[in-house]
Parts: C-alpha cells; structure tokens; sequence
C-alpha cells in the first residue's frame, strides 16, 4: 500500500497564504510561516473591525448631528426625542447626511422636532 502525499494540496495551501500575504514588507511576503503569521493575525483583525466599524461611523454621525442641532440652539437627545414624538423614522446615518449636503431640508427636520419638544 503507497503512502498519500500531500504535495498538491501544501502547494496550493501555500500558493494561497502567499498570494493573501502579497505586498507584506520583507519575509511576511516571502516566507511561509511568517506570512501565514501575519496574514492569520491580519484576518483577525480584518473580524475584529468589521464590528468596530459599524460603531465608528454611529459614533461619527451623532457627533455631525449633534453639531448641526446644537447650532440651532437644541441638544441632540432633546433632537431625537422629538423626533420619535413626531413619528419622523429617518436614521442617523440619513439624518447626518442630510445636515451636511441638504442643510435646507435638514432645518424642516430641525422645525418640525421643535414643534415636538416636551
């Protein structure tokens, strides 16, 4: 009975870390193990901030808005409060984008969250 071989399947196992590896300064480019090193680490982090990122930009657009409403002379809780007392369903991200690229839009939103303030 013959022994298996691996041989196709290291080789392309490593034609891919390789590839995955491709621009990685020095021997994180060049030599397997430490390229599957980095790029391991590299996929992790990759997990990682794809969940970080969706905070990020929330985070982002409330600092936007809050800044456009506190020009206005309102707070930003006080802002989506009245909001939601209004019924208007609009979410932060279009909110955010509306008071940086359509202000005169954004300031009917503003009007009408003034006339929702408890």
């Amino acid at each position: 009975m013959a022994r298996a071989k691996s041989s196709v399947a290291r080789h392309k196992r490593r034609k891919r870390i390789l590839k995955a590896a491709k621009g990685y300064v020095g021997g994180r480019g060049r030599l397997y193990r430490t390229a599957n090193e980095t790029v391991m680490r590299a996929r992790q982090f990759a997990f990682r901030d794809r969940r970080t990122r969706k905070r990020d930009f929330r985070r982002l657009w409330i600092t936007r808005l809050s800044a456009a409403v506190r020009a206005e002379g309102m707070t930003y809780s006080k802002f989506i409060a009245a909001l939601k007392r209004a019924g208007v369903e609009l979410d932060r991200k279009m909110l955010a984008e509306m008071a940086v690229n359509d202000p005169e839009t954004f300031q009917r939103v503003i009007e009408l969250a003034k006339h929702n303030v408890a």
